[in-house]
């Protein structure tokens, strides 16, 4: 009987490893479709956004409107929250670096960390990026806008005077100059950020997406 109750004891470990070895098999099998599924939306957006690129006169109005926007809602804080970051390189160079190494770099990481570590997570964020990367592929060939960095002169595009890098990352070719909104450079890395929160299993994780 003793035997017996050992075997029985047994029998679920044995059927709990073989379906968690079948579930991770599955997955690595799946990772190159995935990778090739996410590789080939993000290029064709970028691509499409790259041919697309709205009329210049159109954007800067367009900027403006957003411009006086901002005004109306008392949220035109740009000015004000760059000055202190010129005033100090350190800060300056900090910025840019997770501006540039705090997107695409994290992006990949973490979608391949949900892909192996948390399915479900992974195909919600992933289902996001796509339906998001199209809403704002809609909008940015129909109402192009351009960025504060060119539409206002007391801005200054740190990243374009200080680093080259980011056009490593993304190259010219994929980079229309009036696609400001939406700004998926924001909506993305929101995107990841609460993935973290929702599938980090610690508390560095979960600190880490906020």
């Amino acid at each position: 009987m003793a035997m017996g109750r050992v075997a029985r004891d047994r029998a679920p470990v044995r059927r709990n490893d073989d379906a968690a070895g079948r579930a991770a098999s599955a997955r690595w099998r799946a990772l190159p479709r995935e990778a090739l599924l996410i590789t080939g939306a993000v290029l064709v957006y970028f691509g499409v956004r790259g041919v697309t690129v709205g009329d210049k006169a159109a954007a800067f109005a367009h900027s403006q409107d957003v411009a006086g926007l901002e005004q109306w809602l008392g949220i035109d804080v740009e000015h004000s929250v760059q000055q202190p970051f010129l005033d100090s390189s350190l800060a300056t160079d900090v910025m840019n670096w997770v501006y540039i190494w705090g997107h695409w770099p994290v992006i990949v990481t973490v979608l391949t960390w949900l892909f192996l570590r948390h399915p479900g997570t992974y195909r919600l964020t992933r289902g996001a990026m796509l339906i998001s990367g199209g809403v704002g592929l809609l909008i940015v060939s129909f109402y192009p806008v351009a960025p504060p960095r060119l539409a206002d002169p007391a801005l200054l595009d740190t990243v374009t005077e200080y680093s080259r890098a980011y056009r490593v990352l993304q190259p010219p070719a994929l980079t229309n100059p009036y696609a400001a909104v939406p700004s998926l450079h924001v909506g993305w890395d929101l995107l990841i950020g609460l993935a973290l929160v929702t599938a980090g299993g610690s508390l560095l994780v979960r600190v880490i997406g906020v």
